[in-house]
């Protein structure tokens, strides 16, 4: 990692879908509490790893730090400059600066568009169509496909092929950052790795930052040098992914990683997980105080009326949760 200011700061940043009933849906009868008050920061050719379970506010997070949402408040600064502002031809150069790949390689692709079309349309929408030519066969070379596959449909590849597609069409402007959206989570495991050591690979050569947002903690590890875990739209445990998988101090962060099947057969059965009791809370209606505690077994009266800080209570790194200790 190259020191120096962050490459992305984000701060407070909160995002509300107001719920609308009736005509026109005029009629507002509530909001979704997708992320509330999420602050982190990312280093040049850095990976920050964001797990968490379905609906907890991953993807809507990665979507608000590349402005395709615009937030309901909080700041994002790009370079110290707020995104959240911008528009016309700075937006534009923002979006050459920060691109993403998205969760599902057969949806994410126009099935009518030949690769070299999918590859060169992010140089034509920015003004450079005369590089498309000779660009789009260095594209394909540094993802690990030929120049003959640029004549070809989406549906001749396979699903590790496409997303390697759709890794090089987030490559084209030469952006410095870039979302990666459950990049491996549609693909056997067997190709998971293929694509995962091409990321590592582009990311130390083109000295990319990542924003990698996953649900398998082991995935994470492998690839992130920071961690956040995100539960019900609220960061709840951050730092160094060492420290987070051998100090683990959230009750939730511990849930997760007691989910991860361990390869030693021996140490899978001595083991024990730990099994959380209930269903998730709506995000239209979060618990008072911690919104974990309607889940967690170490919850006491102040956690219903006292939210937890994000702060180190002696783990090392930041844990918001009153009891975090380390098991």
């Amino acid at each position: 990692m190259v020191s120096g200011p962050p490459l992305v700061e984000v701060e407070h940043l909160v995002k509300h879908f107001p719920i609308r009933r009736g005509y026109f849906g005029k009629r507002v009868e509530g909001v979704v509490h997708a992320v509330d008050d999420v602050s982190f920061t990312l280093d040049r050719e850095e990976t920050l790893g964001l797990v968490g379970e379905s609906g907890c506010g991953k993807s809507t997070t990665g979507r608000l730090v590349l402005r395709l949402l615009d937030p309901t408040s909080g700041a994002i600064r790009v370079d110290g400059r707020p995104v959240e502002s911008l528009g016309g031809r700075e937006l534009r150069d923002l979006r050459r600066r920060m691109q993403i790949v998205f969760q599902d390689p057969y949806a994410s692709l126009n099935p009518r568009m030949r690769v070299q079309d999918i590859l060169g349309e992010p140089l034509q929408i920015q003004g450079r169509r005369g590089e498309v030519r000779e660009r789009v066969p260095e594209l394909l070379d540094m993802v690990g496909l030929g120049e003959e596959h640029a004549n070809r449909f989406p549906h001749e590849f396979s699903g590790g092929q496409r997303q390697r597609i759709g890794i090089a069409r987030a490559l084209a402007l030469e952006p410095d950052v870039v979302v990666l959206d459950e990049p491996v989570s549609a693909l056997d495991v067997s190709i998971q790795a293929q694509v995962l050591n091409l990321l590592a690979r582009l990311q130390e050569e083109l000295s990319l930052a990542f924003l990698f947002i996953a649900h398998d903690l082991s995935v994470v590890r492998h690839i992130s040098d920071r961690v956040a875990v995100m539960y019900l739209g609220k960061i709840v445990e951050t730092g160094p992914a060492n420290d987070i998988y051998d100090r683990a101090g959230h009750p939730y962060t511990q849930a997760l990683l007691s989910a991860v099947p361990e390869p030693d057969p021996a140490l899978e059965r001595e083991r024990q997980r730990i099994v959380l009791q209930g269903e998730l809370p709506s995000p239209v209606d979060p618990p008072s105080g911690c919104r974990f505690r309607t889940r967690c077994w170490k919850a006491q009266d102040v956690c219903a009326t006292q939210e937890p800080e994000l702060v180190d209570r002696g783990q090392g790194h930041p844990v918001a949760c009153h009891f975090a200790e380390v098991v």
